[in-house]
């Protein structure tokens, strides 16, 4: 998917970040973004390292990991086109606590720290908006973390591709398909739980005819089946 629009103004109009500013000062703010482009696989920066830019993600996807204490390596989310990362580190000035990877070949603007926090003084709405979509993130990630410390495992990867379906969900004649790259390791980092313990799974699950897994490409079969387990509903 990719974000279309006449003008950049007028794509940074049909983003929440951006919601309520006059088409006026989208202009200038626009015309402060820096336009890039990286490859597939790519760094755009590492946990630690400091805060020096915010981004929207025009099109592709980019995946959010962070490293724990213990060294392992989780997946926080998945960002796509329309939506905006690195805000949080930007307003609190502090090092990016994730790290941020091109899932597949990514087009993103990109406002510098400095420039990011000039505009909000400038445009309070910018804040404000902000504001409400870090609160946002913030309680996506406490469900998150309340899912990994409370939730069976089954339950977890359920809901984890059922969230991936919605955000990038493709209807094909087999189902919905998973529009990017994903594999068990990574199903296995986004829900805390090991690579063996996915595989053995979504095997179960391909067998039962919920999903089909294959190429690094998971389709759904049977979504109704899938928010009867990530629900815990009776079938």
């Amino acid at each position: 998917m990719t974000l279309v629009a006449e003008s950049p103004a007028q794509l940074l109009a049909a983003i929440e970040i951006f919601s309520e500013i006059p088409p006026q000062d989208l202009e200038t703010i626009a015309s402060a973004a820096v336009r890039k482009e990286y490859n597939k696989n790519t760094y755009l920066f590492h946990q630690g390292d400091p805060a020096d830019q915010f981004c929207l993600l025009v099109s592709g996807k980019v995946k959010l990991t962070q490293i724990t204490e213990a060294g392992q390596q989780v997946i926080l989310r998945y960002v796509g086109p329309g939506e905006a990362f690195a805000v949080i580190a930007v307003l609190s000035k502090i090092p990016y606590p994730v790290t941020a990877t091109a899932v597949e070949p990514i087009t993103l603007l990109s406002w510098g720290e400095q420039t990011m926090l000039d505009l909000m003084e400038r445009y309070p709405r910018l804040a404000i908006n902000s504001l409400s979509v870090l609160s946002f993130h913030i309680q996506e990630f406490q469900d998150r973390f309340r899912e990994l410390a409370t939730e069976r495992v089954e339950r977890r990867i359920a809901r984890a591709i059922l969230r991936l379906a919605k955000q990038t969900g493709r209807k094909t004649d087999q189902g919905i398909l998973i529009d990017f790259p994903l594999t068990r390791q990574d199903l296995a980092e986004m829900t805390g739980t090991t690579l063996y313990t996915v595989s053995r799974t979504m095997s179960q699950w391909e067998k039962d005819g919920l999903v089909s897994s294959q190429r690094e490409q998971v389709t759904l079969l049977s979504p109704h089946q899938l928010v009867v387990i990530a629900e815990e509903m009776v079938a």
